[in-house]
């Protein structure tokens, strides 16, 4: 291929996630608040950008927009999942946009907008690097599905219904490869190489409704211990009182790896992390709330509620209570800590929703899907270090676990910290060659599966 005709393919592949993530397909909870029109117009402007993959892999329709891809490859013996969604969260309109949440301006070298990298950016990578193979009538060594969420964000059906599609045809992938980890800057304080993280398990997601009920009147004749007051006695508890830390062995192994690229006063301990493991831990946990929250369950009070009027007390009081459920804990155990802190019969505990972890995938130099995985990042991107990791958040790979015994988690994108912290927050952008070279990453996965 010439350098031109590179280029222009180059081009494309950018228009066309530019194209899709000026659709905002926004999911909800409660599915009468979804736009569902702007859903269908993505999936025809997807089959429009990606003809040759829509014309050539079989396609089952999954809850309301879910798709299912199979691209039948020379043996189904040890089939492969690669999966992305195409639903964003909504945008702040008070947040501080550099440029629109839904131009896709491409700017300074980057595409800005919302879902460039949670999860457009996979998705449009994916399909690009498929419609490219299609295209030089590449038949993959082993069957690959392409599954694509609607509802990923809003923990919905779509993930669940794939399963029981895939568990129904009898098919039981050899891997499954979600979004999650990525080539991360400045991963780590100290450590210049980037690092590519593979989320080999991730917390399971719990959310708690603390409730107080009272008499509520009139604000001139408040009483003591009413229910905003004993609500704020109960999250003042929870704050206090951490659960205890940990450090699993993906976050060992993370640090290991990560010793000969540190500051020379922390390679020691790095490097033998098993060895140190409760030193390890208490310097996590002191090191700040990113690192802690690799070695514990965190527990964040996210929304309050109380009186409708500033003269009239409140007579309910709730709190939101998103909890991250560490590797080694359970939901049972959660609940039964803050129970116990909070220590207050009068503070009703709401389960309104409850994951426990996921499982811990294969991530041993022996497995030979991790291993593919690590060697395609050290091929792409040499000057990273591929490393096992804990996910933080959910993400729609879990329900995978229930059919596949090895489940991970990366995005093929370096991401700068800034970068990682405007997912789900203002300015989301994804550089365009680190797009391009996503591309080219699950290009040579899929060229690389083994007969």
């Amino acid at each position: 291929m010439s350098t031109r005709e590179g280029a222009v393919e180059h081009a494309r592949a950018v228009a066309k996630l530019q194209a899709l993530v000026r659709i905002p397909t926004v999911s909800h909870r409660d599915p009468a608040l979804v736009d569902t029109g702007l859903f269908d117009d993505f999936l025809a402007e997807l089959a429009r950008q990606f003809p040759v993959l829509h014309e050539r892999l079989d396609l089952t329709r999954i809850s309301t927009h879910g798709l299912l891809f199979h691209w039948r490859g020379r043996s189904a013996d040890r089939p492969v999942v690669l999966m992305a969604h195409l639903d964003v969260v909504p945008v702040d309109e008070d947040a501080p946009w550099q440029h629109p949440a839904y131009g896709a301006d491409l700017v300074d070298g980057a595409i800005w907008g919302r879902g460039t990298l949670d999860d457009k950016g996979s998705l449009v990578a994916i399909c690009e690097a498929v419609e490219t193979l299609l295209e030089r009538d590449h038949v993959p060594a082993q069957d690959v599905w392409l599954s694509f969420g609607c509802d990923e964000e809003v923990f919905g059906t779509a993930a669940p219904t794939a399963v029981a599609h895939l568990r129904a045809a009898g098919v039981r992938p050899w891997f499954v490869l979600d979004e999650g980890g990525a080539v991360a800057i400045e991963a780590f304080p100290g450590v210049a190489a980037p690092i590519g993280v593979i989320g080999v398990t991730e917390k399971g997601t719990t959310s708690l409704e603390l409730r107080v009920e009272g008499r509520g009147g009139h604000a001139s004749t408040p009483a003591r211990n009413g229910p905003t007051a004993r609500l704020a006695r109960a999250v003042l508890r929870l704050d206090r009182a951490p659960m205890a830390a940990s450090a699993p062995d993906a976050t060992v192994e993370l640090m290991r790896r990560m010793a000969p690229h540190a500051p020379l006063a922390l390679r020691p301990l790095l490097a033998n992390a098993a060895r140190l493991r409760p030193v390890l831990t208490r310097a996590l946990v002191a090191a700040g709330p990113e690192s802690a929250a690799m070695v514990r369950t965190t527990v964040a009070v996210t929304t309050l509620s109380g009186s409708p009027a500033l003269n009239v007390i409140a007579s309910t009081a709730k709190a939101g209570v998103n909890i991250r459920i560490m590797v080694g804990d359970t939901v049972a155990g959660v609940l039964e800590h803050v129970r116990r802190t909070i220590a207050d019969d009068q503070v009703h505990i709401d389960v309104l929703e409850s994951n426990e972890p996921s499982p811990v995938s294969p991530m041993g130099p022996d497995d030979e899907a991790f291993a593919l995985l690590e060697s395609t990042i050290a091929e792409r991107f040499p000057d990273a270090v591929p490393a096992p990791y804990v996910m933080m958040a959910a993400t729609d790979s879990r329900f995978f676990t229930e059919i596949c015994d090895h489940v991970y988690r990366f995005a093929p994108f370096r991401m700068t910290k800034a970068q990682r912290q405007s997912i789900h927050s203002f300015d989301e952008h994804v550089g365009v060659d680190d797009f391009l070279d996503g591309v080219g990453w699950y290009l040579r996965l899929i060229e690389r599966l083994p007969s």
